[in-house]
């Protein structure tokens, strides 16, 4: 395979001398609290790499603590990047921006000779690393700021409308996107509105790229390694929930309390602040919403019910967000075999206690068998996958008056709690209904009885009168 920009072709040991190999772009996924950091600082040292940071909320300066950035210590081991460089009041930074500056960091370290090594937090972030999948619609003449003032325009409107209007422009698009998921139809149709090509032809042409396939464009760089740190489900909520604890004594609440003084407060008092975009958008930030905004309004007891609320919320959502995190190295990794799909090789992290010879040794192991250019011996994970499986199918169930997309979503939709409910609600409507209707059925014939047997009982009166 033909090495892109960046990917320098360097030699590797006396026993390959004269060979060329490329080094690989080393990615390491998993669900928050696996110890994703902690493996790249290993890696890193062991092979003279560099870190780039794949979370969307570590590039902004403040919130350490709640956005989990590897310590000043661990920066200075290891050089780490994409960390703290954007302002906090900063809200128009996306994932296009992210995309062109790191890519630029990797070609960089690359060049000199380099591994570069990615730590996934946030999945479409990373997946702007290893497919060209985005579509970059912004003329370097355009002025960002009405880019993104368009862009806010259209996630204000009413989801139903955005996605009418996206029906009528990009019918395909429309089709596979929820009209609730605002964000990705606004997004659809500022495509369309910038360039007057639909955002379904942009991704059709990406397809076609030599490289490409039916899930994306083709590979950015050509020789990933993935690695997936996952542990059970159990071991992993009990680690979560002590993290959480663990942040609270690291000073987690007076993080913020200054926050909030100095970048949200004022928003507050304005009715204006806003947690769906920036670095408010946080996990662990909003939780606090009430905690912080009452703090010192009301009493101590009240005050301190509402922050237990708010760590109990933070474990909450920090738990739901791991298992997202799984759902998305499963669906887009494993259950979607192609030739832009690169293998995946996971590590269990269960239990700490071994991680050097259960993550550590392997993990060291299929790189440098990536870096002489052949097959770990360690097989990468293999799903089953459908398929007939239709991804972007869309279905309406009247009854519930919502729409699915997915076959699978579909499946599990019809065995939802929620779905049976209303069967079995319409079940017993249709039920009461019948026996309402059977009961007025037989009130009518008996009315019928009594009025032929009154008009009989007259007829015979009436005979009797004329004898």
């Amino acid at each position: 395979m033909a090495a892109v920009a960046g990917a320098r072709a360097v030699s590797v040991g006396s026993g390959l001398r004269g060979l060329r190999r490329t080094l690989p772009l080393v990615v390491i996924l998993g669900a928050t609290g696996t110890g994703k950091s902690t493996l790249a600082l290993q890696l890193g040292q062991q092979l003279g790499g560099e870190i780039v940071s794949a979370d969307s909320m570590q590039v902004y300066e403040g919130l350490d603590i709640i956005t989990n950035k590897v310590s000043t210590q661990d920066q200075r081991i290891c050089q780490h990047h994409m960390i703290s460089f954007v302002d906090p009041l900063v809200t128009d930074y996306t994932v296009v921006d992210f995309r062109n500056k790191a890519t630029a960091l990797i070609e960089d370290i690359f060049a000199r000779d380099k591994i570069p090594i990615v730590v996934g937090g946030t999945n479409y972030y990373v997946e702007s690393l290893l497919w060209k999948v985005l579509v970059n619609t912004k003329p370097q003449e355009m002025d960002t700021m009405k880019v993104m003032d368009r862009k806010v325009e259209l996630e204000k409107e009413d989801g139903h409308a955005l996605h009418k209007r996206l029906s009528q422009v990009d019918p395909e698009m429309a089709a596979k996107l929820h009209p609730h998921d605002k964000r990705k139809v606004a997004r659809s149709l500022q495509v369309f509105e910038e360039t007057g090509i639909s955002h379904s032809e942009f991704l059709h042409r990406q397809h076609a790229e030599e490289g490409g396939g039916p899930l994306g464009g083709p590979l950015k760089f050509p020789n990933p390694c993935i690695l997936w740190l996952h542990a059970d489900q159990t071991v992993l909520d009990k680690r979560l929930d002590k993290r959480v604890d663990d942040m609270v004594a690291a000073g987690l609440l007076e993080e913020l309390r200054h926050f909030h003084r100095h970048y949200n407060q004022k928003k507050v008092a304005e009715n204006s602040q806003d947690y769906q975009h920036g670095i408010f958008q946080s996990i662990g930030f909003k939780e606090f919403h009430e905690f912080l905004t009452t703090e010192g309004k009301c009493t101590p007891e009240t005050s301190n019910q509402l922050l237990k609320k708010g760590i109990e919320a933070l474990k909450q959502v920090t738990k739901r967000y791991a298992r997202k995190q799984n759902r998305w190295v499963k669906n887009r990794f494993l259950s979607r075999p192609g030739p832009s799909v690169p293998p995946v090789y996971g590590l269990e992290v269960s239990d700490v206690s071994k991680w050097e010879e259960s993550v550590l040794e392997p993990a060291l192991e299929i790189v440098q068998s990536f870096i002489q250019g052949h097959k770990p011996a360690t097989a990468p994970i293999k799903m089953p996958c459908s398929e007939t499986e239709n991804k972007r199918s869309y279905h309406m169930c009247d009854l519930c008056d919502r729409i699915i997309i997915g076959d699978r979503e579909w499946a599990a939709h019809m065995k939802s709690k929620s779905h049976l409910y209303q069967l079995k609600k319409r079940s017993r409507l249709d039920s009461d209904a019948l026996t309402t209707l059977g009961s007025q059925s037989i009130s009518r014939e008996h009315d019928k009885e009594l009025k032929e047997k009154g008009s009989s009982e007259q007829n015979d009166q009436e005979l009797k009168s004329s004898i």
